[in-house]
């Protein structure tokens, strides 16, 4: 099973949608299995610091097969993947990036979502999961 362009587009859209509802500026970051970027958008005026961040988050998500606020609860000093965010050319582990899985549970992908606070990023992250859902 593989995540299509199209899916991943309609994730992007209902992403957007949600931002735009909470009147947020958004970058949203979609890849497939082998954590490739699918699909991307830049919301206007969204911080271009955060083009990367999105990335990295759906990277992370996807590399591990978690969200990435559960991993940052790991990598915290003490924790078993502590300074793991120096990994894999850097990871991200606040809230933002969830694994997408199929309906027989098979990961085909991430989102991942940066602009505003990691809640906002959470929520909107998920409005875009919802979507292929």
């Amino acid at each position: 099973m593989t995540l299509t362009l199209e899916q991943a587009q309609a994730m992007i859209a209902a992403a957007t949608a949600k931002a735009k509802e909470l009147n947020v500026k958004m970058n949203i970051a979609v890849v497939d299995a082998g954590a490739n970027l699918t699909a991307f958008v830049r919301m206007d005026g969204a911080w271009l610091g955060s083009v990367d961040i999105s990335i990295k988050k759906a990277k992370t998500a996807r590399f591990f097969d978690m969200p990435t606020g559960e991993i940052g609860k790991i990598s915290q000093p003490g924790g078993s993947l502590y300074n793991i965010e120096h990994s894999n050319n850097g990871l991200i582990t606040f809230p933002g990036g969830i694994p997408i899985k199929a309906a027989n549970g098979e990961i085909i992908g991430a989102i991942g979502v940066s602009g505003d606070s990691v809640e906002n990023d959470h929520t909107v992250a998920s409005a875009g999961l919802e979507a292929y859902k």
